[in-house]
């Protein structure tokens, strides 16, 4: 486990070697906290996410699953790591080639809940997106059967079923939930 002084600065934290093992972090109020271990649903989730918008960002950007992005939450630095990350080419050049942080905040992060977390706690975390200056963010939730949509100037909308998530700002890409779910094989009661 990383052990930590009183504050990480934000160079100190991405400067830190990694462990060896499965243990992501994120920089939270200047320290080093361990991000919840995903678990099978959750993979499955990632994967099906992950193919459905690579298909449709061709040309567009770039989409990422686990990969910290650096921002600001009440005026420190933050450096949370999405589950998936989308970042147009306008926010970021296609020929960007450097092997750190996401140095700008993306269109889009999708965040699914693991075990131990609450709907709440990353509705919490979605606010700080938002504030970070991300335009979107998905929270996904297996139990329900859910995707919830954060927008940074209207309030949150929750899509279920056969319900049709569509969105200016991606424009072309439209699915339910009903389909994510059905193509990730997440059973109906995976209580």
């Amino acid at each position: 486990m990383l052990q930590a002084k009183s504050q990480l600065t934000l160079q100190e934290f991405l400067n830190f070697p990694q462990e060896e093992g499965d243990i992501n972090y994120e920089l939270i109020d200047g320290q080093a906290v361990p991000k919840v271990s995903p678990k099978f649903f959750h993979s499955k989730l990632t994967r099906t996410f992950l193919n459905l918008i690579t298909r449709w960002c061709e040309g567009r950007g770039e989409i990422y699953p686990e990969w910290a992005v650096a921002l600001t939450r009440s005026g420190q630095d933050w450096v949370p790591t999405p589950d998936l990350l989308y970042v147009s080419y306008e926010r970021l050049p296609a020929d960007w080639e450097e092997d750190e942080a996401c140095p700008v905040p993306p269109d889009l992060v999708i965040e699914i809940i693991s075990p131990g977390q609450t709907f709440g706690q990353l509705a919490a975390k979605a606010r700080d997106y938002l504030d970070a200056k991300v335009m979107r963010v998905w929270v996904v939730d297996s139990k329900a059967r859910s995707i919830t949509v954060f927008h940074r100037d209207v309030a949150p909308q929750t899509y279920q079923g056969d319900t049709i998530l569509t969105d200016s700002l991606f424009e072309g890409l439209k699915f339910t939930p009903k389909q994510v779910f059905q193509q990730a094989r997440i059973p109906a009661n995976n209580n």
